[in-house]
């Protein structure tokens, strides 16, 4: 069962699909008077209670509890002249009530308003004589015009979002703020991966880049931005400056951040680093670096021959950005073996998250000595993790031996990045060679039609250069799944439809499967399995695409506490959403059409009557996991919840009567289609399987409908 939700402006699920899960956000505007309830939208969700501040529900261990108190201070939103819906937005993200103002010493003594909008031309004079230390500043600024803010009023804010209009504002929203707040870590989700790598773009505008940004990024964990390569257009006559303007670097960062869901690195290099940055203006690389902190970007490159006070500041400013410290030697004389690299990697782990440290070598046996120092750096037990690689070709099996934020390559790419870089599927063909990624089979076991899956997971597998097969299985009787995983060359499977946990025949099973009740995707268990224990895990993928829809939109800290619905036909159908809405410590979860049991009816409470339904002034998820017959039921929830007390949405023409979508839009709600949960659960089943990342945009784009 995989739910999904119907997005505004996205195709209606497809019918002939197996039951599906859908869910709906309300879309009405909060209200600028604090005293008024938060506001009501949401994707997949409908909301108008006021926030409550906790109830964490952790089910497993392995759910990261959402950070209910992160936006415990005032948020202002600085805005520009007739920009104010940005700050309605901005509320509607973090579903907290707003209200807008021409005074920050006002703000102080509003109690109610979380999120406060205070036009630009106010700020200065507003913050004479205010008290920051219960406000965080943000600004935000329409670059449509071609114009860019003032560096006064940007060094004055926290941190700055720079936006267009377009149809991608709202996530690229949601993402920026779940970063500056802590609500998302990416550098935690990639740390419990075995090996992770990074693309960089190396075009000189962005935009080149975005036609094949989806294929580019398959294998990848994140997407290096290189600030000291691009190029900023001049008109005829004049000469290109040396170094790209803030003002064109900004907007450059907001157009790869609108196209790709990946966290960014934002890297500026040196001119004796192959690079384009002058050596000898350590401000500049600051002045530069500084502002990527403010932009909300994940990863920021520091080089590591910086001022010392350069890096610490930077460290120390760093909010919820990571720092990747990174020192590089293109002279082939330098060596592992040398004090120097123990030197190096010390000072660099003063003021990392990660440490990167790259040379230029000409002999195989560097190799051999850069595994032997990664050795003695992952003996101390502590620190930073290491990326080392050596450059040239000589050094290209280091790039296959390290699994850490290996830098990586793509034919499509204009350029490489450094002399010896390899693509993901050489990587991946290297250790296969090396004996490191044996072949194995991987299965789609379960009842399928002629859908495109098979097709879709081996292309898949031939992007990222991977040895495996994969072969689609039709569940026959009892004992069929228990054949499959006994072949020698077993390596996983995904189950549709999922098994119970209780299948003897899985001993090992993930804490969400078993909160669950259901196996979806069975895994290898990373590394080498301890004696008497299984070589496979039984998991459950759906409820995390589940959770990646419902927080594409929205921070994870807005679902706290408020009320949910679950339509299904069974609690099988449903336990999957159940799951996800508890890791996102909804509230009361009210059910239609089953009647729960066991430690997931913990906090449900079952519609039995009209009068109940009356009962719950507004829900802030709608999450419907009906069968294709049954989704009509759905549409009377929709035009009850409706925005604005609507008790029925306006005439829809052009659109089937039958269309939920459409009766979810005209009721005022965000909405996501199967397509969107599919494609998340593809990822992570992916994910599971191969232990590589494709990212939900080119899942979306080669599947082309519902793989399940």
């Amino acid at each position: 069962m995989i739910p999904t939700a119907f997005p505004q402006h996205m195709a209606t699920p497809l019918l002939d699909d197996p039951p599906v899960s859908t869910a709906l956000k309300a879309q009405g505007p909060p209200s600028a008077n604090t005293n008024l309830p938060v506001p009501s939208n949401a994707t997949t969700i409908l909301s108008r209670d006021h926030p409550a501040t906790g109830a964490e529900d952790q089910i497993a261990a392995d759910i990261a509890a959402p950070a209910t108190d992160a936006v415990a201070r005032t948020v202002v939103i600085i805005y520009g002249q007739n920009q104010d819906h940005i700050v309605q937005l901005v509320a509607e993200i973090l579903g907290k009530p707003w209200t807008t103002d021409t005074s920050l010493g006002t703000v102080a003594r509003a109690s109610d308003a979380v999120v406060v909008g205070i036009l630009a031309h106010d700020l200065t004079r507003s913050l004479q004589g205010c008290e920051r230390s219960s406000l965080i500043l943000v600004n935000t600024y329409c670059v449509e015009d071609g114009s860019a803010p003032e560096d006064s009023l940007t060094e004055s804010c926290d941190y700055e979002f720079l936006y267009s209009r377009s149809p991608f504002l709202r996530r690229d929203l949601s993402r920026f703020l779940s970063l500056i707040f802590g609500q998302t870590r990416p550098h935690d989700d990639l740390r419990t991966k075995t090996r992770t790598n990074f693309i960089s773009t190396t075009f000189p505008d962005v935009h080149a880049a975005l036609p094949n940004l989806d294929i580019l990024s398959v294998g990848s964990d994140a997407v290096e931005i290189r600030v000291d390569l691009l190029v900023e257009p001049v008109p005829e006559g004049w000469t290109t400056p040396p170094v790209p303007s803030l003002k064109y670097v900004g907007q450059q960062l907001m157009l790869l951040r609108q196209h790709t869901e990946l966290p960014i690195i934002f890297t500026v290099r040196c001119t004796r680093e192959n690079g384009k940055f002058p050596v000898d203006d350590p401000a500049l690389f600051y002045k530069y670096l500084r502002r990527a902190i403010r932009w909300g970007v994940e990863y920021i490159d520091v080089e590591v021959w910086l001022p010392e006070e350069i890096r610490r500041q930077l460290f120390e400013k760093k909010g919820h950005s990571m720092i990747l410290s990174a020192f590089h030697d293109f002279s082939g004389t330098w060596k592992w073996t040398s004090e120097e690299a123990q030197r190096i990697f010390t000072e660099s782990a003063k003021y990392a998250d990660i440490v990167k440290m790259i040379a230029m070598v000409h002999t195989i046996e560097e190799n051999y000595e850069l595994e032997y120092f990664r050795s003695t750096i992952k003996s101390r037990g502590s620190g930073p993790p290491l990326s080392a690689v050596n450059m040239g070709q000589m050094g290209q099996l280091s790039r296959a031996l390290n699994t850490v934020f290996s830098p990586i390559t793509h034919p499509l790419l204009p350029m490489i990045a450094a002399p010896g870089q390899l693509t993901a599927a050489e990587i991946n063909e290297a250790l296969h060679i090396m004996g490191q990624l044996p072949k194995r089979e991987l299965y789609a076991i379960g009842s399928f039609r002629s859908t495109p899956h098979s097709m879709f997971m081996e292309k898949c597998l031939n992007e990222l250069g991977l040895p495996h097969n994969f072969t689609s299985v039709d569940r026959g009787p009892k004992g069929s799944i228990e054949s499959v995983l006994l072949q020698p060359h077993f390596g996983g499977a995904y189950l549709n439809p999922p098994v119970p946990t209780t299948t003897g025949f899985i001993p090992a099973v993930s804490d969400a499967a078993r909160a669950i009740g259901l196996i979806d995707t069975i895994a290898m268990t990373p590394g080498e399995p301890a004696p008497g224990t299984s070589r496979f895990i039984g998991e459950n993928a759906a409820w995390k695409g589940i959770r990646a829809t419902l927080t594409r939109e929205y921070v994870p800290s807005a679902y706290s506490s408020r009320a949910a619905i679950i339509l299904a036909g069974s609690q099988a159908d449903a336990s999957a959403a159940i799951f996800a809405l508890r890791s996102l410590a909804v509230g009361t979860i009210y059910t239609v059409g089953f009647k729960a049991s066991g430690p997931l009816a913990v906090g449900l409470e079952p519609f039995t009557s009209i009068q109940s339904v009356k009962r719950v002034e507004q829900p802030f998820v709608i999450v419907s996991a009906l069968p294709p017959e049954k989704s009509l039921l759905v549409q009377p929830l929709l035009r009850h919840y409706g925005v604005n007390g609507r008790s029925s949405p306006p005439s829809t023409l052009g659109q089937g009567r039958g269309d939920p979508l459409a009766v979810a839009t005209s009721a005022g709600w965000t909405a996501y289609g199967v397509e969107d949960v599919s494609a998340w659960t593809t990822v992570e089943t992916l994910r599971l399987l191969v232990g590589q990342n494709v990212p939900f945009d080119f899942v979306r784009m080669a599947s082309g409908r519902p793989l399940f």
